[in-house]
């Protein structure tokens, strides 16, 4: 069996503003830079038989420390990549509220179905992104992976992997924490969530509870 633990990347320069990122290659903040280094004491013990990210340079500096200290090349695949969210990429609800009334409204109402504006399907980025988890599990078999990629990437590849629709994403994973911890069992085909949104610590150990704002995306 193979262990992939999946890590939204650090926090951006559009967080605070809960900017829509998606495939928008963003910069992180001195925190972001932080939680990557949270994330690499964490990565010291872990005993990682491999590090993958997106080819967004948030997903890669996130990873990178944590692939040099476990002694293992960071390999990139382009089906980790967050979605491309068309018109709303780089706005805030806000700004979409009076951009597009009438198209926010039905994202809400259902993100895969109406998902917004010119973006990518969600059912064609959760199949991709499912397809670059299993050749991860192949590639490592009986391994413990670490795998930095996105927010609603991560969603809605967890809603497939356990049999979930697609369009529940929102409402069921609420958040993903940057640099929480999301660990899943693959073997034989068959898929356990062994940790969601776990944080970690400075030193790298792991706390639970700690309450955060829920936003948007």
């Amino acid at each position: 069996m193979t262990y992939l633990v999946l890590v939204r990347h650090g926090e951006t320069v559009w967080h605070a503003e809960n900017r829509y990122a998606g495939c928008s290659d963003i910069a992180l903040t001195p925190r972001g830079l932080e939680q990557a280094a949270q994330l690499t004491a964490w990565a010291r013990t872990a005993r990682l038989d491999g590090v993958w990210a997106s080819t967004l340079s948030r997903s890669q500096i996130t990873a990178k420390a944590s692939a040099d200290i476990s002694g293992t090349p960071l390999h990139i695949d382009t089906r980790l990549r967050e979605l491309d969210f068309g018109a709303a990429e780089g706005l805030t609800t806000a700004e979409m509220t009076e951009k597009f009334p009438d198209a926010l409204a039905a994202f809400r109402a259902d993100p895969v179905a109406d998902h917004f504006p010119g973006g990518e399907d969600p059912v064609k980025a959760a199949a991709r992104f499912v397809d670059a988890l299993h050749d991860i599990a192949d590639t490592h078999p009986d391994g413990r992976v670490l795998v930095v990629a996105h927010t609603t990437a991560i969603r809605l590849a967890l809603c497939q992997l356990i049999g979930i629709p697609l369009s529940n994403y929102r409402r069921l994973f609420p958040f993903v924490r940057n640099c929480g911890l999301t660990e899943i069992r693959m073997r034989a085909g068959e898929v356990a969530v062994m940790e969601f949104n776990t944080p970690i610590e400075p030193e790298g150990f792991r706390v639970a509870g700690a309450p955060v704002p829920l936003p948007a995306t």
